[in-house]
């Protein structure tokens, strides 16, 4: 369902624009999907002593009975008295000798238990006689064996011996679990065998199948049977979600290509009836992301509808159907009488349910949005949960908390609730951890002790170092914000204090450290192969930021400028660094930053102490939650490859632009709009360009422009600090993305001086007072001396070989040479006859600095 996928449409406001068009129409821009909120809201609730007591879900009552224990040193003897869960039983020693346990189910015998009448409830209790589960149902008793699971893995069973206790409990909400729907890589069979054990552990009961990747699920290959292999998996899925006593829900997702005609329609029964012989009785279908005819609302119920008389009643034990509506979240969704949604409440069956993302695609569970849905559904809605879900931040690992999660609902106002999750499947139990605990017992939840609880669930041998990585691996960056490293204080070179520095210093020791504990003490081998590349990087990050701080230390002292710079490069990020950590992101909230702005504060420093004048290395501004991130520094890396983009829809008055540092005479600008220049989306198609002194007074430099992508000023210098790109009225919602925003761009001719070089427009980087560019530097460079300058800084990255620096006279002969094999180098003039300077061989140079008289 989170279709990030780019799309050239035109985009979804001229569709709502239009009462008689459907939300997704051909028009529509899928792309607009991606309109979440930047809120970063902290965690909420706090981490408990739970006495060595760990039960998840939270049960809904727990009563310890006086101070006694019950020995269970010797086993158990079971009276299975319905015959059905010994095999459920593998984590128990059975003996003759061992302590009663009575494992029971039905309404009678739950009644006489006080055992809330819902489907899942029981309740356990210990005391001298042994141990007696009841459930209300065969699932209820499942779950109260589950419970005692949780209880002998519990550290108070570390004696073998357990408290008298009493345990009455039920689910508050009849749907939870997990929806394989997102986009990318699909589970493998074996990950989708363990999370149904994951699953049924804690006590969540919907499994559905959807993966958008798989071809017999969606067009073009929805009509037909799956291949043997395929099939003989499925199968395997739906016995293991028997013995976890979990509903496997087979999804199909055929609104792209469908035809609202008898054929498809037979089609349509021919896969469900294939299905059904696999043994699936749970049946949903998906009408998300597509466009087209198969988008109408009216013709969905029609089918939908008459699916229930004509498979769901006749096969007698098929559960009610669940449906993906076209207008799955609020952003898009048509509110009046005439829109999908409220067709939806006149006309389809009552007892099928209908997904719902939310006000946006990934978004938080709120009341408010479910009035919204139920008020027009006519029932209350299911709730689709993009979390953790991260098809649409491919690069990104989510391990954070589950929060966002309104905890005064009830079943009234949301029929259930599945997880979206990551691609990466066991990485998505630490959240799956949480939905389970959240959906049973909703009132109760405790985002942040059910965190803490849950990495002890998935890494109990490496606790610490899992706890490190998580707790700076939670954000998005763009998009469904989530906060990251709250326990983290960092700070910029201004604001520098040594206990503030020394304690940041620890936390990127610990980092460093994390892969190699966790490679030691993590024993789930798949869940290893996944967080693996993002701890390579996490490492790395721990290194560079460790390095900062000490780098930071040397530049306080500013008492060696060779040892400073000689340090500050060899803790640099390679391109090839850079290429890895954008792969495998982590510490995107504080971290990452933390590490770019101090070496960014610090290059601007050193080249101020070196120049006197205030550099050129310019800052991305803007109205945009990001606008004040390091993330708009892609629009001023010189690359058009890379973009910075808002993370957000855009709306009136946004902008984007740069601040100067300081007044300059601005007399031309250049601007890359979009993610290319052709037919991209993301951008604003009606703005103007305008400068300002201080941030608040704007004059605009431009008229009105019209879907331009490439924006070009030349004029009269005006004073400016400011300059952005404002957008007008538009109908647009896409985020606004720019890949190159150059204010006073340096052109040869207007360096005061002769150059000669293998790439004269690259070599320009070497004289624009900005140590975040560089000229790469293969043979040599030649530069005109000019009148004044007594000297030159020479600053280049670690050099492989030395370079040769000659001084050449006015008819080229030469002055002197010598060797320069440090990456910062002084070059004396030899006298007043020196006209140019040739250096020789291959370096990345930063910065060529001349010094006056």
């Amino acid at each position: 369902m989170t279709n990030y996928k780019k799309t050239l449409f035109a985009g979804i406001a001229g569709v709502l624009m239009c009462s008689n068009l459907y939300a997704q129409e051909t028009n529509f821009d899928l792309s607009s999907q991606r309109s979440e909120k930047q809120d970063v809201l902290p965690v909420p609730g706090r981490k408990i002593d739970h006495q060595g007591l760990v039960i998840n879900p939270t049960p809904q009552k727990l009563s310890f009975i006086g101070n006694e224990k019950l020995d269970i040193s010797q086993g158990f003897i079971l009276k299975d008295k319905q015959k059905k869960f010994t095999n459920d039983l593998n984590f128990v020693i059975f003996n003759k000798n061992g302590a009663k346990l009575i494992v029971d189910f039905g309404k009678k015998v739950a009644e006489k238990q006080k055992v809330k009448d819902v489907s899942g409830a029981y309740a356990l209790n210990i005391h001298k006689n042994g141990i007696s589960i009841t459930g209300y149902d065969e699932r209820g008793a499942f779950y109260g064996i589950q419970t005692l699971r949780q209880l002998l893995e519990s550290p108070i069973a570390v004696n073998k011996q357990l408290p008298y206790l009493e345990i009455n409990d039920y689910p508050n909400l009849p749907n939870r679990g997990v929806v394989e729907g997102f986009y990318g890589t699909p589970w493998s069979h074996e990950v989708r065998m363990s999370l149904i054990d994951f699953y049924g552990k804690f006590k969540m009961n919907t499994y559905l199948y959807g993966p958008k990747d798989d071809p017999y699920h969606s067009c073009p290959n929805w009509r037909l049977p799956y291949p043997e292999k395929e099939a003989k998996n499925i199968k395997q899925l739906i016995e293991a979600s028997k013995r976890n006593r979990v509903d496997f829900v087979w999804a199909i997702h055929p609104g792209q290509d469908i035809k609202w005609n008898e054929e498809d329609y037979k089609n349509l029964v021919n896969k469900f009836n294939w299905m059904y012989d696999l043994g699936v009785r749970h049946f949903a279908i998906f009408f998300d992301d597509i466009s087209g005819e198969g988008t109408n609302p009216s013709k969905q119920t029609e089918l939908l509808n008459r699916l229930t008389d004509d498979f769901v009643k006749v096969k007698g034990d098929v559960s009610p159907l669940t449906v993906c509506p076209t207008d799955y979240s609020k952003l898009w969704a048509d509110p009046t009488e005439k829109g999908s949604l409220a067709i939806y409440g006149k006309t389809l069956y009552p007892d099928i349910k209908v997904f719902w993302t939310g006000d946006v695609v990934c978004s938080d569970l709120t009341k408010e949005t479910l009035d919204f849905i139920n008020s027009r559904i006519k029932r209350p809605a299911y709730y689709w949960w993009n979390y953790p879900v991260t098809d649409y931040v491919r690069n990104i690992l989510l391990q954070g908390p589950v929060y966002g999660l309104d905890t005064s609902l009830t079943k009234k106002e949301v029929c259930g609730i599945v997880s979206n999750p990551m691609e990466h499947g066991e990485a998505s139990k630490l959240a799956l951890y949480g939905v389970a605990d959240y959906t049973w017992n909703i009132a109760a939840y405790n985002a942040l002790d059910n965190w803490e609880r849950g990495l002890n669930e998935l890494m109990p041998n490496a606790r610490d170092a899992y706890r490190t990585f998580a707790i700076h691996s939670c954000d998005t960056e763009t998009g469904y914000r989530r906060d990251e490293s709250w326990e983290t204080t960092t700070f910029r070179l201004a604001n520098w204090t040594d206990e503030a520095a020394r304690n940041l210093e620890r936390e990127f020791e610990k980092i460093e450290n994390v892969p190699a504990e966790i490679d030691k003490g993590c024993t789930n081998q798949n869940l290893m192969k996944e967080l693996h590349p993002w701890l390579t990087e996490f490492g790395k990050l721990g290194t560079r930021g460790k390095r900062a701080v000490e780098l930071t230390r040397i530049y306080r002292t500013g008492q060696n400028d060779t040892l400073f710079w000689n340090k500050y490069i060899q803790n640099l990020m390679s391109k090839e660094d850079r290429k890895n950590y954008e792969a495998h992101k982590s510490g995107t909230m504080k971290l990452q930053p933390f590490y770019e702005n101090a070496m960014d504060d610090m290059a601007h420093e050193f080249l101020k102490h070196l120049t006197g004048e205030i550099p050129m290395d310019y800052k991305g501004i803007g109205s945009f939650g990001n606008s004040s991130t390091t993330q708009t520094k892609l629009m001023l890396d010189n690359d058009t490859t890379t973009y910075y983009t808002s993370g957000i829809a855009q709306k009136a008055g946004d902008w984007i632009g740069v601040d100067l540092r300081t007044i300059r005479e601005v007399s031309e600008i250049s601007i890359l709009q979009g993610r290319n220049s052709i037919d991209d989306v993301d951008y604003f198609d009606h703005a103007v360009l305008e400068y300002s002194e201080n941030g608040n007074n704007w004059k605009a430099l431009t008229g009105e422009l019209e879907k331009q992508y490439v924006i070009h000023w030349n004029g009269d210098p005006v004073k400016a600090r400011y300059v952005r790109l404002k957008r007008l009225d538009s109908k647009r919602t896409n985020y606004a993305s720019v890949r190159s925003f150059e204010v006073n761009p340096l052109h040869a001719e207007n360096l005061g001086f002769k150059l000669e070089t293998e790439d004269r427009q690259q070599a320009l980087y070497a004289f624009d007072r900005n140590l975040g560019t560089s000229f790469e530097c293969s043979e040599s460079i030649v530069f005109e001396v000019e009148k004044g300058i007594k000297s030159y800084i020479l600053l280049t990255n670690r050099l492989s070989t030395p370079l040769k620096c000659k001084q050449l006279d006015a008819k080229g002969n030469l002055v002197s040479e010598t060797i320069l094999d440090s990456p910062f180098s002084k070059i004396l003039l030899e006298n007043k006859n020196v006209e140019k300077i040739r250096i020789e061989g291959t370096a990345e140079i930063f910065e060529i600095i001349a010094e006056k008289e």
